[in-house]
């Protein structure tokens, strides 16, 4: 990311790490973060299947895993991947043909797990698949099924453990001058995830896929993924993320990009600012912000909208926003433009209102953009 001279305590100082290509999507060097999501229908179930890619895309995802359980599987991947947009990164467990059937299905990746994918030759089989169909892999390391003489050696799942496995398995792929590959070391155990992280990091110069797996539900999930993913992004570590929760997809999408949203990795959509309830509020703050999420949903223009219920913070907010609202007395309040008050405005039909700004301020700032390509 470009450094912040005049707040240097924004700044963030990403790892240094090999780029590679997933589809059309580069990952790792000084790419994007890209976020990932993985579908839950049925990959035999096309048209459902499908449809949940282009619901995970129009979200923002940059990348969308499917698994690929079974022969069947393999071959509905082939029609996937001709009906969708974005990279399709192909889940293979315990069986290897099911990873050669995916690269010549045409999957941008194969996810394979060391612990179960099977010994070093029928690695190798699937490291031929992967190159000779311009294919990446990603070396997925989970602390629930790590190798069993890693288990032996160490007595229970650990960093060090997960590490190790790791690095066996890069040098499988470098001793068959395979360099196309991204890897990643989850773990349910936040403290246990970050570790392995950090090891990693330092051990490799391979792009690192970032993610708690088995997170849990909405909000505890996304709690327990900005607290580790947070910490070490804000480390500059990581160049992929996946949001794992027992929720929709396209959740798992948004709360990803909330997550580097809020470090300034990344920048999609309406930042939204807004103040917690109290009783200086000069409006329902809360029912006006559950309302414009789901209203600005369709806007991808990075931008800011502060939301503030009074005047003791709402101007300072503002100034610092795309569009403004700060709650005054008497039912009305002020909207600030670009950060410079604009105009009184009636507390109802505000939504409306602030949607229009958002909307005409995110039409500007595209046009600014192209006028400077």
């Amino acid at each position: 990311m470009s450094l912040n001279h005049i707040r240097p305590w924004r700044n963030i100082y990403r790892r240094k790490s090999r780029q590679i290509m997933v589809g059309n999507v580069p990952v790792g060097g000084d790419a994007p973060i890209s976020v990932q999501t993985m579908t839950n229908t049925l990959t035999t179930d096309i048209k459902g299947t499908v449809a949940q890619i282009q619901a995970a895309a129009e979200a923002g995802a940059d990348i969308v895993r499917v698994s690929v359980p079974d022969e069947a599987s393999s071959k509905a991947l082939k029609e996937i991947v001709r009906e969708v947009s974005v990279p399709i990164v192909a889940d293979i467990h315990f069986h290897y043909k099911r990873g050669i059937e995916a690269a010549e299905a045409g999957a941008a990746c194969l996810r394979i797990n060391p612990g179960n994918i099977g010994d070093e030759k029928r690695v190798k089989e699937v490291i031929k698949a992967a190159r000779d169909h311009n294919c990446s892999i990603r070396i997925g390391v989970n602390a629930g099924s790590l190798e069993r003489d890693l288990l032996e050696k160490y007595g229970e799942p650990c960093p060090d453990a997960m590490v190790e496995s790791g690095l066996d398995h890069i040098k499988i792929l470098q001793d068959n001058d395979f360099h196309e590959f991204k890897i990643s070391c989850k773990a349910s155990d936040v403290f246990m995830a970050a570790a392995a992280y950090q090891q990693l990091a330092e051990a490799t110069d391979a792009p690192i896929h970032l993610g708690i797996t088995e997170a849990g539900g909405l909000i505890s999930g996304t709690v327990k993924s900005a607290i580790g993913m947070g910490n070490l992004l804000w480390m500059g570590i990581g160049d992929t993320i996946r949001v794992s929760l027992s929720a929709d997809p396209v959740e798992e999408v948004k709360m990803g990009f909330e997550i580097l949203k809020s470090l300034g990795l990344r920048h999609r959509g309406v930042n939204i600012i807004s103040c917690p309830s109290c009783a200086r509020q000069g409006f329902d703050v809360i029912k006006t912000v559950e309302a414009l999420e789901k209203r600005l949903e369709h806007i991808k223009t990075p931008m800011s909208l502060s939301i503030i219920g009074c005047v003791v913070n709402g101007p300072g907010e503002a100034l610092m926003t795309d569009v403004g609202f700060t709650g005054g007395g008497n039912g009305s309040g002020m909207v600030y433009l670009a950060g410079k008050q604009s105009h009184k405005l009636g507390n109802e039909g505000m939504i409306e209102h602030i949607v229009e700004q958002v909307e005409a301020r995110a039409a500007v700032i595209e046009a600014e953009k192209q006028a400077a390509e």
